[in-house]
């Protein structure tokens, strides 16, 4: 953490904000971050998003704090610009203990903020808490305290998709009023403290833990009766199944499945399908059947256990359409086995330089060899340059909550072509790129070429459909067809 660099004491720091603004008839500048009064007294802040019209010559839009996280205009009294000061000068006085921000005159509306602390003298927000902030470049802004270990590491969070000021860029902070997901937070916080409580001696229903509290015990019952059926079948294919365990939940213990979180606090969620252990059992066989029966070492290793065997099919795949592709294009930083995990054995990805490794839980021999060729595509794709390209043009196009935001055809140097999808909302976004396979272009007429294109492109998953396309002709000039 970056070491406090001003003169002045944080503890008896004050800050008087003197120019509010009515926020009923006075807007500020468009994406201006503001100290807010709401209309019942409290206090927060947020950057300001008007909308485009007026509706009775009236101030509308709301203040963004973060994602799904806004303030209307309609609570706002009063708002007072945040980002249009640098306090750097009064911050290296020493002899400092209050700052007018604004004008300070008689009848002016005014409010002053005290009682600053440092993250740099450990003492930190509580989780989800809105805090004005003194940046160490000597601005102001706020943001709401994410709390990524507690009483060592998280940020403040001012905007959208998780935007935020660092611990290292804060030098002081004081909270600010309390909001829904402040009180929300503590009374999660409340509520987590008494289920310790409750499970520092948790009761024991002696008909549900008939064979004990070791959760291997119930597995091996359950192994035992899909062995009957499913020879090959062990305890570590059942836990493919997210497994279950023996945990404290309300005060007694019970079988249930551990949601594990970042910042460590766990939850249990019961199995209640039952209420003796061998309705546990039975319940295992049923819920691990699926991953058992997508584990027969028959069918996922029927080219045995020569890591090569699969690789050199993946390639000979890919060569088929990808005819450019060459060996050299395949180096990485990670390499491919067949190794023992927990017993069984795996495909998996190794990383040439820590060894950190990936399992994947391919069910036949055909389904590793797919994903390799997937892995082989990319790399085709990346190494052929593009020579030309035609972006598509569109009106607004809804795809599942996100907005169709380029759609390219692109000629690559051997002449085969590709697309590149991409879409979004003001969130998060992604684009995806096709090979437009030979075999469309096999076809005689740019109707039947679409028909076999939109197997690859699906008009209802990527937006245009063969109507949309079919009548674009420089599209279909750009393709070779006349």
């Amino acid at each position: 953490m970056a070491k406090v660099r001003y003169k002045c004491d944080y503890t008896k720091l004050k800050l008087c904000f003197n120019k509010f603004h009515n926020a009923s008839d006075d807007a500020p500048k468009e994406c201006q971050f503001c100290l807010l009064e709401l209309t019942d007294g409290r206090y927060t802040a947020g950057r300001w998003d008007g909308d485009d019209c007026l509706e009775n010559d009236s101030v509308t839009g709301k203040f963004i704090r973060g994602t799904a996280d806004v303030v209307e205009i309609k609570e706002v009294s009063k708002w007072h610009a945040l980002d249009c000061y640098d306090l750097t000068d009064c911050l290296n006085d020493e002899e400092i203990n209050c700052i007018d921000l604004g004008p300070e005159v008689e009848e002016i509306h005014s409010v002053t903020f005290g009682d600053f602390k440092s993250l740099a003298d450990g003492d930190f927000p509580k989780s989800e808490q809105y805090c004005l902030l003194i940046l160490q470049n000597g601005r102001l802004s706020a943001g709401r305290w994410d709390e990524y270990e507690k009483g060592k590491d998280g940020s403040f969070v001012y905007a959208p998709a998780l935007a935020c000021h660092s611990m290292n860029e804060v030098w002081a902070w004081t909270p600010l009023s309390s909001d829904r997901f402040f009180e929300a937070e503590e009374a999660s916080e409340k509520e987590r403290k008494h289920e310790e409580e409750l499970n520092l001696n948790p009761s024991i229903d002696q008909k549900l833990f008939k064979y004990g509290t070791d959760i291997l015990v119930y597995y091996e019952k359950a192994l035992a009766k899909l062995k009957k059926n499913y020879p090959w079948a062990t305890v570590t294919q059942m836990k493919k199944a997210m497994p279950y365990e023996i945990a404290p939940c309300h005060g007694q213990l019970v079988f249930g499945q551990i949601c594990r979180s970042y910042n460590g606090t766990n939850t249990v969620n019961p199995w209640t399908a039952g209420s003796t252990a061998d309705d546990f059992i039975d319940f295992l066989c049923e819920y691990t059947k699926y991953e058992v029966q997508n584990s027969n070492p028959e069918e996922k290793f029927r080219y045995g256990t020569d890591i090569d065997v699969y690789l050199a099919k993946a390639y000979e795949n890919t060569k088929k359409d990808f005819r450019w592709l060459d060996k050299k294009m395949l180096e990485s930083s990670w390499h491919y086995e067949i190794k023992q995990i927990d017993g069984d054995w795996e495909f998996v990805c190794v990383r040439n330089d820590d060894d950190r490794q990936t399992v994947f839980n391919c069910s036949s021999a055909e389904r590793f060899i797919e994903i390799i060729e997937d892995e082989y595509q990319g790399k085709a794709l990346r190494a052929n340059p593009v020579v030309a390209e035609y972006p598509v043009s569109f009106g607004h196009i809804e795809l599942h909550g996100w907005n169709l935001e380029k759609y390219v055809f692109a000629k690559l140097k051997t002449g085969d072509f590709k697309v590149t999808v991409q879409a979004g909302d003001r969130v998060t976004g992604g684009s995806r790129d096709f090979f437009v396979k030979p075999y469309c272009f096999e076809a005689k007429t740019y109707g039947d070429f679409l028909d076999r294109y939109l197997e690859i492109v699906p008009a209802e998953s990527f937006g245009l459909s063969k109507e949309a396309l079919l009548s674009d002709k420089k599209l279909k000039e750009f393709l070779g067809y006349q």
